[in-house]
């Protein structure tokens, strides 16, 4: 049985602390949330561009392996979070200090990640205790984990000439990049050149973007971060609900571009889209003219019309809503509703996606980003009522085996 508690959910969104490259003089802080959701966007890319010759199955298990192994990959991140790369690529290098360093790790994630399932946490253990990663999602993350890193490198890079490691990290990422030329469209994305690597470069962009732009908090959390633990939780939930594989993969990836089409607008808050008349129908209708102009006509432009019909499935272009459950039948998007997509659609042959389900993990990482500020002594009239509003909203909520409002609740 799977259990969804706060615990987990805190843990994830514990990212949003996470300092990265801060030995270094930055712009702005960069963190791992953020540099997390970065990585599996371009892997998405790269999943999508070496799959496209495979059997369902296969590229089913491929899309799994790529999504869990990210997952791993980062909890495992949050724990050893004082240890620097260059000392954990000695450690790993050490069979035996690395085996302690992974039971170490695993022992503390146990209490957090097990209640997800024993298949999910089995399956953890057996990522984490690898020390040599040579499969086709091995190679897809650690290439997206490099582009992602040295994007944020790029943009450090000039304030720190006077750092003599600079020169070596350059030449490093060089390098490992290099190394990964044989994985389809990883040159377009080193170079930055041609709609894909403009779309990557594009979706960086938006860490700039902080949401709850006018309300003080701590931490500050960027669109782009926020997207990453809409993903998780949208993963999680979908394990609850005992979603195929092909839906929990959807529901990843739409949790991971909900929010795109904000680079067009910035994050406008509810309350003020739902208060003035109108104005929600008008962005949105803004948005999806931006998104084709920007991104999808570019992709198709360049054959890369698989990526565009998946980014308009995943943002729900075809149902009016990226929170509508659809289905894929007769090679026609459908709209349905949650009752059918659990009981008649719940399988891998339809290309389910959940649409409720991800509105309340979207709602969930909002109220959390709300409660971790006035926990941390930031208190507003503004954070106050958003807590209290997404309380009310979700008290009765249920999502399959799931009571939300319960979960809600355990955030006194």
């Amino acid at each position: 049985m799977v259990s969804i508690r706060k615990s987990l959910l805190q843990f994830v969104f514990a990212g949003s602390y996470m300092k990265r490259w801060n030995d270094k003089l930055r712009p702005m802080e960069l963190l791992e949330v953020d540099k997390q959701a970065h990585k599996m966007i371009v892997a998405w890319l790269l999943y999508q561009q070496n799959s496209r010759a495979m059997d369902a199955e296969t590229r089913l298990a491929l899309g799994n392996q790529i999504i869990e192994g990210g997952i791993f990959d980062y909890f495992y991140r949050l724990v050893i979070t004082d240890i620097k790369p260059p000392v954990f690529y000695r450690i790993k290098d050490n069979p035996q200090h690395y085996e302690q360093l992974s039971s170490w790790v695993l022992d503390e994630l146990e209490p957090l990640v097990q209640p997800l399932g024993d298949p999910f946490w089995s399956r953890m253990q057996a990522w984490v205790r690898r020390r040599h990663k040579e499969s086709l999602a091995d190679d897809i993350l650690e290439a997206a984990h490099l582009f992602a890193s040295n994007w944020e490198f790029q943009l450090i890079k000039g304030l720190n000439t006077f750092d003599d490691e600079m020169e070596d990290i350059a030449d490093s990422f060089t390098t490992k990049l290099a190394g990964f030329s044989h994985l389809e469209g990883m040159d377009s994305l080193r170079t930055g050149t041609g709609a894909l690597g403009k779309f990557a470069v594009l979706c960086g962009q938006l860490r700039f973007q902080k949401r709850w732009s006018q309300t003080p908090r701590i931490p500050e959390t960027s669109v782009l971060g926020h997207m990453f633990l809409v993903a998780c939780y949208s993963y999680f939930f979908s394990l609850a609900v005992g979603a195929c594989r092909a839906r929990r993969q959807n529901n990843f990836f739409i949790g991971l571009f909900h929010d795109h089409p904000e680079l067009q607008t910035r994050d406008i808050i509810s309350p003020v889209k739902k208060t003035v008349e109108d104005l929600d129908a008008v962005i949105k209708e803004y948005e999806e003219a931006e998104l084709r102009r920007k991104v999808l006509n570019p992709l198709i432009a360049e054959g890369y019309e698989v990526l565009s019909e998946r980014l308009s499935y995943y943002l729900g272009l075809e149902v009016g809503s990226e929170f509508s459950e659809a289905v894929i039948e007769d090679g026609a998007v459908r709209k349905v509703d949650f009752e059918a997509l659990q009981d008649e659609y719940n399988n891998d042959m339809y290309d389910p996606r959940d649409g409720s389900m991800l509105k309340t993990c979207d709602t969930l990482a909002a109220f959390i980003e709300a409660y971790t500020a006035v926990r941390n002594g930031i208190s507003s009239d503004q954070l106050q009522a958003a807590l209290w509003r997404l309380r009310e909203r979700n008290r009765r909520t249920i999502i399959g085996p799931v009571h939300v409002g319960a979960l809600f609740a355990d955030f006194d």
